[in-house]
């Protein structure tokens, strides 16, 4: 199933923004807006997007990050030696570099001080790991696709004059996370201890209990219980009407083939 960020939900409404702006290719611009696809209006979900870091949590990231480049060169060689070949999440790892570790490291920083709350320009990286900012660019492209972090796209209302957008793009939010493909390459001491059994039992009959009630509900009640937001609202409304269609049907179900023609020979 295709999955939708909220900021993509919000393209339609920031269709109605004026403004003559042209793509690279000379196409009007979608949105008329210089805002980037996927971003949402900063202030209206950082309180949901946001965690504040456990003690030491932070520190734990860090030497995950670390021996993960470790792991990372270590993959490297091996493919070039001709003695592995690399899946996917291998060769994310593999790219893994010295230079994304220290932007990581910056950013579990400014994490640590703001209890959570990161959402730091390219420029304010760069000044701070003394990188450019394309090499900025390229470790936090690294970072997100081993899993370590999440970021979400923003944009910004601007006060201008006449006619054209306003809007303009700002600084990116960070979300930190234990991606799960670097574990395997973790030393015992830094994996978590697996959980009980019972605890795993119960999680089990929890996932069993939320199925079968999900499945006793309407198309309607579903959409209403998985989803929110824009989305979430117009795939209730057409859960509604497939629950009205389904109605019809079992009021006036057509009769059978049979039926008609006994009707019609009698």
């Amino acid at each position: 199933m295709t999955a939708f960020t909220l900021g993509e939900a919000m393209t339609p409404a920031l269709t109605r923004v004026g403004g003559s702006k042209r793509t690279r290719a000379g196409t009007p611009h979608r949105t008329g807006a210089p805002v980037r696809r996927g971003s949402i209006e900063a202030g209206s979900f950082e309180r949901m997007f946001f965690t504040v870091p456990a003690k030491g949590e932070t520190d734990r990231l860090l030497r995950i990050a670390r021996r993960t480049l470790d792991a990372g060169r270590r993959l490297a060689r091996e493919e070039r030696m001709g003695t592995r070949t690399l899946s996917r999440s291998e060769r994310a790892i593999a790219a893994l570099t010295a230079a994304a570790v220290r932007v990581y490291e910056e950013l579990l920083a400014l994490a640590r001080l703001n209890e959570g709350q990161v959402f730091p320009s390219y420029n304010h990286l760069a000044k701070a790991t003394a990188l450019g900012r394309a090499t900025v660019a390229r470790a936090l492209n690294q970072l997100e696709a081993i899993g370590f972090l999440m970021r979400q796209r923003r944009f910004k209302r601007i006060e201008a004059q006449g006619a054209g957008p306003r809007y303009a793009q700002t600084s990116n939010a960070y979300r930190f996370a234990l991606p799960k493909a670097v574990i395997a390459y973790l030393p015992r001491w830094m994996q978590s201890a697996p959980p009980p059994d019972d605890v795993i039992q119960a999680e089990a009959d929890r996932q069993e209990m939320q199925a079968a009630m999900l499945s006793r509900l309407s198309c309607r009640e579903l959409a209403q219980a998985t989803l929110s937001g824009p989305m979430g609202r117009v795939l209730a409304r057409l859960g509604a009407r497939i629950d009205a269609l389904e109605r019809e049907s079992h009021n006036d179900p057509e009769p059978k083939i049979d039926s008609i023609i006994k009707k019609i020979t009698i």
